[in-house]
């Protein structure tokens, strides 16, 4: 256990109060121009020491935790004025900003979804701050508009955060979540009338919203304490029933772990609404599964009790009968039938076997099963019968990610298709005919087919083979100039499949390199490929990320002069571990929103779940070392050039939350010896990266972009209607 020691400063924040930094950049038309940095804020330091196993670890910037203090206001005020001082010294910024806007300004549009007689979808009409969702009734039925996010609130920080419908389609559920917060809402509608009725569910966290009968089901907490809204540790998830017309707290408790605080709850409903299934888990990796028939309100029966495998049930077959999803001896992952009257895993008999890639999920759909996988990292669609017969695959664009929509009772379907350089695009799909047709396909200012996508194979450390993509204008060449920007993740079981993104065009109409790796710790090849990447064996993750810089650098795609990293949350943290472990590497590092602080990152919201993926500071020593000998915040060391540097938060992000970042870059302030930049830069009114309006996301990466660039030394040019200006 941690024994913590205070003791009282009395240094105030002083900004200005050290010499001024510069930063040099060659323009493409040999014009030397230079940036101002600002000095640092002068940041107080506090004697903290936290002793784990003996051994003394020291966190003098304890008191940037405290997010609702005016001391901690201040100081992302004084940071905000260095960073964006910089940053608007830039000169080719505001052209980058106009740029993204206009790349950013064409229609989208999300795959239509059933429920009753209506068609649903998201609609944008190019840079609307959240899409808005429409429903039509049928195919043919006029388009209207359902309900319009960015009417909830003036800076369209107000964002749809998650859906339910009731059997009859008379109803429709929607969580509203607000500034970029976890904390969800839940209001109900009428789909007819498009009247909302009085119902307000409140305090809702990670959770769906699962109808049965004239109410629906969800997960709660208790109301935080006051201040600690956004950083207080969220306990006791509980599932709850919510009749129509009632008031919140006459809802009936339904689940609720008593004995483990530290569980997350969730429930639904099969697709007849004879059955509740319960799903628990202990952290982000592995559930347990119960069931009760709703018909004659049995018992609960435990399907799963161990969190060792994940699984889901798809749909009740019939006389207690249901199709599941596992990775129960299978890392690939199956489908299984489980029998209610003999209900242990051990007993559930394989319908679609595990094969050597890995599915991605199914979808029953007409009288078919549309099984989606993943292999080598692109999507494969295969089409079943209802006994389990493969029949054939729905064949695809090209290398991309796929996503299939459908109704069991319908023969029309509906999937979308991206990638790197192919905007999301909506195809019908006629299930018995095995055809396919384009029923939304974007006009974009993006000439996607003026680049090319490659995917490569490179040995890491250990030699394992290891794979990227690799996207940039063809007839480049490789000569090692080449500004470039490597993006990875790898942790939490989550696949980093190949999409389109317009934020990354405006990089790769100035000749970048976009490289995404498929990191262990990802489920890109199974839960083996995952395993491989946490815990103990955190540094593979790493090691994968150096190799793959290495692998661009001896390739000569780029040099690391020319080259910037780039992770968001758990990619936050390998980005900066990495800026640690080799510092040479990069020209440009961007660690975003990340987990920074691996011996406390478990003490906020809901940051204890994630200790099955990385272990806990203070359950053994093995685990504290394994920690600490990584952990971005105390890895960094006096006298060290870093690279460019700017940190990325937001002051409602109750994920991460922020104390990680202002703490990291606090320290990165202190240690670095050199002229390149160390930033941070706090977003206002937005969260971990849900539901950010357009605009803020514009003006982020505007930001990020520029950032990168300059510090690259790239060269940059804008094309206008008269003439080509480079700058």
């Amino acid at each position: 256990m941690n024994k913590i020691s205070l003791l009282s400063a009395v240094a105030i924040l002083c900004v200005g109060c050290s010499e001024q930094n510069t930063s040099q950049n060659e323009s493409t038309a040999n014009e030397k121009i230079t940036i101002e940095l600002k000095a640092y804020p002068d940041v107080r330091k506090d004697s903290v020491v936290d002793e784990y196993f003996g051994t003394m670890v020291e966190d003098p910037y304890r008191w940037l935790e405290d997010d609702t203090s005016s001391e901690t206001a201040e100081w992302v005020k004084a940071q905000n004025e260095v960073t964006f001082d910089y940053l608007s010294q830039i000169p080719y910024r505001k052209q980058i900003e106009e740029r993204l806007t206009t790349l950013w300004n064409y229609e989208k549009v999300g795959s239509p979804f059933k429920h009753g007689p209506y068609y649903f979808m998201y609609k944008n009409d190019g840079i609307q701050n959240q899409s808005v969702l429409y429903y039509q009734e049928g195919l043919d039925g006029e388009q209207e508009v359902l309900l319009d996010p960015n009417s909830l609130s003036e800076d369209g920080t107000a964002s749809i955060n998650g859906m339910g419908f009731s059997k009859d389609a008379k109803y429709m559920a929607y969580g509203i979540s607000r500034a970029g917060s976890d904390w969800v809402e839940i209001n109900v509608m009428n789909l007819a009338s498009k009247e909302k009725l009085s119902d307000v569910i409140e305090w809702v966290k990670f959770s769906g919203i699962s109808w049965q009968g004239d109410g629906f089901y969800y997960a709660a907490y208790a109301p935080p304490s006051e201040g600690s809204d956004y950083s207080g540790k969220n306990e006791f998830h509980t599932v709850y029933y919510h009749k129509l017309g009632t008031a919140q707290d006459e809802d009936q408790l339904i689940y609720r772990d008593n004995e483990y605080p530290q569980r997350n709850a969730g429930a639904y409903v099969t697709e007849d609404e004879h059955y509740l299934v319960v799903s628990t888990s202990e952290s982000t990796h592995g559930n347990a599964l119960k069931i009760k028939d709703l018909s004659s309100n049995g018992e609960m029966i435990d399907l799963v009790t161990d969190f060792e495998t994940e699984n889901s049930i798809l749909d009740h077959l019939g006389d207690g009968k249901f199709l599941a999803q596992t990775n129960y001896e299978a890392p690939n992952n199956k489908l299984s039938i489980i029998d209610i009257n003999n209900p242990s895993q051990n007993q559930w008999t394989d319908f679609i076997a595990e094969k050597d890639y890995v599915m991605r999920g199914a979808t029953l759909a007409g009288d078919k099963i549309i099984v989606s996988y993943m292999k080598n990292v692109q999507s494969k669609l295969e089409v079943y019968d209802l006994e389990g017969t493969y029949l054939y695959d729905i064949e695809l664009p090209g290398i991309g990610i796929a996503g299939f929509s459908g109704d069991k009772d319908e023969n029309t379907a509906f999937f979308s298709f991206s990638s790197y350089t192919y905007p999301t695009t909506i195809f019908k799909y006629d299930i018995t005919a095995n055809s396919s047709e384009v029923y939304f396909a974007p006009e974009t200012a993006f000439e996607g087919s003026d680049y090319i996508t490659e995917q490569v194979f490179f040995k890491s450390k250990d030699g394992t083979e290891v794979p990227m993509f690799i996207t940039h204008k063809k007839g480049i060449e490789y000569d090692g100039t080449n500004p470039t920007f490597l993006y990875g993740y790898g942790g939490f079981n989550i696949s980093i499949t190949p999409r389109f993104s317009v934020v990354n065009t405006v990089f790769l109409e100035q000749g970048g390199i976009y490289v995404v790796v498929n990191l262990r710790g990802g489920s890109e090849f199974g839960e083996d490929w995952h395993k491989a990447g946490w815990q103990f064996n955190k540094q593979n993750v790493f090691d994968d990320f150096i190799s793959a810089a290495e692998y661009l650098i001896d390739k000569n795609y780029t040099s690391s002069e020319k080259l910037a990293i780039h992770g968001r949350s758990n990619g936050g943290l390998l980005a900066g571990a990495v800026m640690c472990q080799r510092p040479d590497l990069m020209k440009v590092s961007l660690p975003g929103v990340g987990v920074l602080d691996m011996l406390r990152y478990h003490k906020f919201t809901i940051g204890w779940a994630w200790a099955g993926e990385y272990g806990d500071s203070e359950d053994s020593k093995e685990s504290f070392e394994n920690l600490y000998a990584y952990s971005p915040l105390h890895n960094l060391k006096e006298g060290v050039e870093y690279p460019a540097t700017m940190v990325t938060t937001a002051d409602h992000d109750d994920r991460v939350v922020p104390a990680h970042s202002f703490k990291f870059i606090s320290t990165l302030q202190e240690k670095h010896q050199g002229e390149n930049p160390v930033l941070i830069r706090v977003d206002v009114d937005a969260g971990h990266g849900a539901g950010k309006p357009t605009e803020k996301i514009i003006e982020e990466w505007a930001d990020v972009w520029s950032f990168v660039l300059w510090n690259l030394e790239a060269e940059v040019s804008f094309e206008d209607a008269e003439n080509e200006e480079a700058i």
